[in-house]
């Protein structure tokens, strides 16, 4: 490390305070709130807070989020959620944060926060966090532990540069997941006109032009009949989700393979940006669904969240995914692009969000069978395939993107530990932006 590097305590550099804690009551409306979501799965505070929650102004001002601000959990139930952080990078007006949190508030501008918005999540925090902490299954940072912690200080121009270098490679990833959502809303918008609002059939019904070439407006009837689910297509079917896709249960024990790589598919990954992490069987700690390219996942875990994932699995490697997920493959003559927009379309949600079981808002769960049986219309075939040429396109391209985000994700993690330590110069960087290694060489 250069001799100009600092490892100060951090008590010396921010003040620590608590959060605030409410009934559900009062949650819904009010203000804008940081809440334990966000913390864990963001590495800066989102400049606009979705949750609110009714606060007065005294709460306010001793709850505020300013520039420079940092949020660490301070309770979990395991030791990977303990001490994970965000860090404000702009003030939010009006704004509190969740009793679960600690805010560390910078007493000068020593630490640069685009610079604490990396060490605070890199791996050098992290093991601090976790040799101080007991291993019990309810741990707790208090302001005691946070006192025996530090942070390692570079020069300001050093912390510029390393926030700097690290946050082009996020921009790059955020980039691409703006582009992903445009994307996939192109694919739903088209399967909503079809199989949901049935435009094509609803304009040849009343005299109109359906705006789409001859060969395919000639795939969809000119009528409606009744069914169970409305007004549908004539000549179309209602069937069971279970129709369009195989529910596939083919188990794996990573634990069993402990030195084999994985690519995993899990819930936290998912919210993350939909990137499965490689990790190593030792540290996959449950049994898992082995998962295959050309599937689409869907969480029956708290199914008011939307997790549908169009997972890339590469037949080269070995691939699993949490058990809260159903595997899913497409039936003949439906595909990937269809079961995913299917699975992603507004009567389907509200439908498997009636199906929750469990008192406990955070683990309510759909039962797999009860999903299974939901009903959905059963379009002519033809209509699929030539929907499947569009859509298929429009994925296959969010797919593409994911890839370089995974490489992206890859070369930010390897050099993050790095560039704080030391043992990576800001000046050696260069050579690094030459080429983007694969990700498989940063495993």
């Amino acid at each position: 490390m250069s001799g100009e590097w600092k490892v100060v305590p951090l008590g010396q550099l921010y003040d620590f305070s608590s959060g605030l804690s409410k009934p559900a009551s009062a949650f819904g409306s009010g203000y804008p709130f940081l809440s334990f979501k966000d913390v864990f799965y963001n590495s800066s505070v989102p400049s606009r807070l979705f949750e609110l929650v009714n606060s007065n102004e005294q709460e306010r001002t001793r709850c505020s989020i300013r520039r420079g601000d940092v949020f660490v959990t301070r309770t979990s139930e395991t030791m990977d959620e303990l001490g994970m952080s965000c860090v404000a990078l702009c003030d939010i007006p009006d704004a509190t944060f969740n009793g679960f949190t600690k805010r560390l508030r910078p007493k000068s501008d020593t630490v640069v926060p685009e610079y604490a918005r990396y060490y605070f999540r890199s791996p050098t925090f992290r093991q601090a966090v976790t040799a101080m902490s007991s291993m019990s299954t309810r741990a707790s940072l208090n302001n005691e532990m946070l006192e025996r912690l530090s942070v390692i200080l570079p020069p300001p121009e050093e912390q510029e540069a390393i926030g700097h270098i690290l946050g082009t490679l996020d921009e790059k990833i955020e980039l691409n997941r703006r582009m992903n959502e445009t994307l996939e809303a192109m694919a739903r918008a088209l399967f909503k006109s079809w199989f949901v609002d049935f435009d094509p059939v609803r304009a040849k019904a009343e005299g109109r032009d359906p705006d789409l070439p001859k060969h395919i407006a000639d795939l969809f009837p000119d009528s409606f009949e009744n069914s169970e689910l409305g007004e549908i297509p004539t000549g179309w079917g209602i069937g069971r989700f279970g129709d369009a896709v195989e529910h596939i249960r083919d188990q794996e024990n990573p634990l069993s393979s402990p030195d084999a790589l994985f690519q995993h598919f899990s819930i936290p990954a998912f919210d993350e940006g939909q990137i499965p992490k490689r990790e190593h069987g030792q540290r996959i700690k449950s049994l898992k669904w082995r998962v295959a390219n050309g599937t689409v996942l869907l969480s029956k875990l708290n199914p008011e969240i939307e997790r549908v994932w169009l997972i890339d699995a590469r037949p080269s490697e070995r691939s699993v995914c949490s058990t809260e997920f159903l595997v899913l493959k497409p039936r003949s003559p439906f595909t990937r692009s269809f079961v995913y927009c299917l699975a992603r379309s507004p009567l389907f949600r509200q439908q498997i969000e009636g199906l929750v079981t469990g008192t406990s808002k955070s683990h309510q769960r759909a039962q797999v069978e009860s999903i299974l049986q939901l009903p959905v219309v059963i379009p002519a075939p033809p209509v699929v395939s030539a929907f499947d040429r569009g859509a298929d396109s429009l994925l296959a391209r969010t797919l593409e993107c994911r890839r370089e985000s995974s490489i992206l994700v890859a070369l930010r993690d390897t050099m993050l530990p790095k560039l704080i330590s030391g043992e990576l110069s800001v000046r050696d960087t260069a050579d690094s932006w030459q080429s983007v290694p694969d990700e498989r060489t940063l495993a």
